[in-house]
């Protein structure tokens, strides 16, 4: 049994890789703020407990170890989908940043594993297709998305200064596109917006022409990468994500059949900066890992789709 502190552990990801961890047998610390996470999403118990914690907050962050020796720290503490980031750009900088740096300190401080979770979106609007780990990225720097884009490359950097200065023991998830039960309703990605207006008979809301891609990766196959990584011994970036690539008009399309809607398409200009394609080289995660999805993006969206279905709040 190891102890583990999760930041984010309320959130959508953080909140099922907890679930994971406490089922190996593993005590976990969640670690929120709740503005994007949900308490409720928490399953506390005897090995889980929250702590309602701003991560930037460094005497809080290091309160942590009050709770006895600390083996892992994984990152998961940011905003994720535009509408939150968008909406706090300089807090999501800061929790990059700060956050980040707490977090490092957090570890160090107990010769603990530290797992930063970084984003696809480190490539930027990608002129290299798909993305393998040793792709740099085409950033706009400035651009209204880059309050995410930049936290991330600036905690993965963070993250690799800590291991050449403090040798500090670290790994670097990033990301794609990830979805399934516990997205909040107003979470404004893709998957979470059609399947909530197909539901509810709206308009399907589709961005530039639908012709941009995706690749969608269910969240129970990215925990288990995740715990993968965890438990390996690589140290340098992994790609995390579903390479079956698909368009949104396609996706819209797969959401209107599977909830038997009758929803029409509305489309809207493109926002700034939106990556055109995204897929991920996962030939990292395969040989390194020995980890690839498993679960279709039909089956990972009807799960989704009965799911939200059955939610009582919706």
């Amino acid at each position: 049994m190891a102890r583990i502190v999760v930041a984010g552990g309320a959130g959508f990801i953080g909140s099922h890789l907890a679930d994971r961890l406490v089922g190996r047998g593993d005590e976990v610390i969640a670690v929120d703020d709740l503005t994007t996470g949900v308490a409720h999403n928490v399953n506390v118990g005897e090995r889980c407990a929250l702590e309602v914690l701003d991560v930037t907050d460094a005497a809080g962050v290091a309160a942590l170890g009050d709770h006895g020796p600390i083996d892992a720290v994984l990152n998961l503490a940011s905003p994720a989908s535009p509408p939150a980031y968008l909406r706090r750009p300089i807090e999501t900088l800061d929790v990059g940043s700060i956050g980040t740096r707490n977090l490092l300190e957090l570890a160090r401080a107990h010769d603990a594993r530290f797992l930063m979770a970084s984003t696809s979106e480190i490539y930027g609007d990608p002129l290299e297709h798909p993305q393998a780990e040793s792709y740099l990225g085409n950033v706009n720097p400035i651009g209204e998305r880059s309050c995410y884009d930049e936290a991330k490359r600036f905690s993965e950097a963070l993250t690799m200064a800590y291991r050449r200065v403090h040798d500090l023991d670290v790994r670097i998830a990033r990301i794609f596109n990830t979805y399934g039960p516990r997205m909040r309703p107003d979470d404004g990605r893709v998957v979470t917006n059609l399947v909530h207006q197909a539901l509810d008979g709206e308009p399907l809301t589709l961005y530039g022409d639908g012709s941009q891609t995706r690749s969608f990766c269910y969240v129970d196959d990215l925990v288990a990468g995740l715990i993968a990584l965890l438990d390996s011994d690589v140290t340098d970036p992994v790609n995390l994500g579903n390479p079956d690539e698909i368009t949104v008009a396609d996706l819209a399309e797969l959401v209107v059949e599977l909830t038997g809607s009758t929803s029409s398409v509305e489309y809207r200009p493109l926002p700034s900066d939106d990556p055109r394609v995204r897929r991920p080289d996962i030939t990292r995660a395969r040989a390194s890992l020995g980890w690839e999805p498993t679960i279709s993006l039909r089956d990972g969206l009807a799960r989704t789709i009965e799911t939200v279905r059955a939610d009582p709040d919706r």
